[in-house]
């Protein structure tokens, strides 16, 4: 089983401990990597699609290209980039003037969007390619004993006809994942709210983001036991890390639960170093850590 990998910006530049955990893990679950050498930024939602709708499209399309020349599918951890090519993909195979004056602006570096390469994302891979049972059976350390909560990506829910694999209302995937690898997923009333991180929320209002995602943040602490929470999206990973700091400055609370992504605990799960799969973090997690691995 072979299938291209596609980075995005956040993951290599910040996170580096993400993608070894993917490294580490996809071949022992027999899966063959493959490198999209000069893949470009996804690109994301905001000014540039907004400012040349086209030309934000021709990045993506040059993504698609890369793959396309490898002849793999491809899988896209973070949700942004992941709902930004899967929806690139659905307008320029219904577009097709657009898809044309794409291919135009591609010529001259000699690349060409044919439409051929799907992205998946990560969890849907994991979940409908590889399967429950392979996962269940790569498990060297069952996570017995231990706690979660998740945090469904928000851009891999809607629009459900282009984006979805899951129950877009009622997601199971994420959890059922955690489940394999022998944990106990926690539920709680603000589990489909949104970590707040993308786009211009946190970063024009940012404050109003904190208290927005305090809301998700109590509902945690007030209803669950979690030892830690499940990301399946770079953006949340990040995001959830730095708010908790944040809101735990001087108002009294303390907000400290270990953000992890589904990549990191399946790797160490499957007995990955967590020095190489695990290694940065703005909140604590060696006990958990010694938890899980013990």
């Amino acid at each position: 089983m072979k299938y291209g990998l596609f980075l995005g910006c956040n993951m290599p530049a910040i996170r580096p401990d993400v993608e070894r955990a993917m490294r580490l893990a996809f071949p022992a679950l027999g899966v063959e990597v493959v490198d999209l050498e000069g893949a470009a930024c996804c690109p994301a939602f905001g000014t540039f699609p907004s400012a040349d709708e086209n030309a934000s499209l021709a990045v993506s399309a040059w993504n698609f290209s890369i793959a396309e020349e490898k002849g793999v599918d491809f899988i896209v951890e973070c949700g942004s980039c992941y709902s930004s090519l899967r929806l690139a993909k659905d307008k320029l195979e219904k577009d097709h003037e657009r898809k044309e004056k794409v291919n135009e602006m591609l010529e001259g570096a000699g690349k060409r969007f044919e439409g051929t390469s799907v992205p998946r994302h990560v969890i849907d891979f994991l979940y409908h390619e590889v399967g429950l049972e392979k996962i269940r059976e790569a498990i060297k350390k069952p996570l017995k004993d231990i706690r979660a909560v998740v945090q469904y990506p928000c851009h891999t829910r809607y629009p459900s006809e282009v984006l979805g694999f899951d129950d877009p209302g009622r997601p199971r995937v994420l959890q059922e994942l955690v489940e394999a690898l022998g944990a106990e997923v926690e539920n709680y009333s603000r589990e489909l709210q949104c970590c707040g991180g993308a786009g211009g929320f946190a970063r024009l209002a940012y404050l109003d983001a904190l208290q927005f995602a305090k809301k998700k943040f109590d509902a945690i602490k007030k209803e669950t036991h979690a030892d830690l929470i499940v990301v399946a999206c770079i953006t949340c990973l990040m995001h959830m890390e730095k708010v908790q700091k944040d809101l735990s400055k001087g108002n009294g609370d303390l907000f400290d639960i270990p953000v992890f992504d589904y990549a990191q605990v399946l790797a160490l799960a499957m007995g990955f170093d967590p020095k190489e799969v695990a290694s940065i973090s703005i909140i604590p997690r060696e006990k958990v850590i010694q938890k899980m691995t013990a």
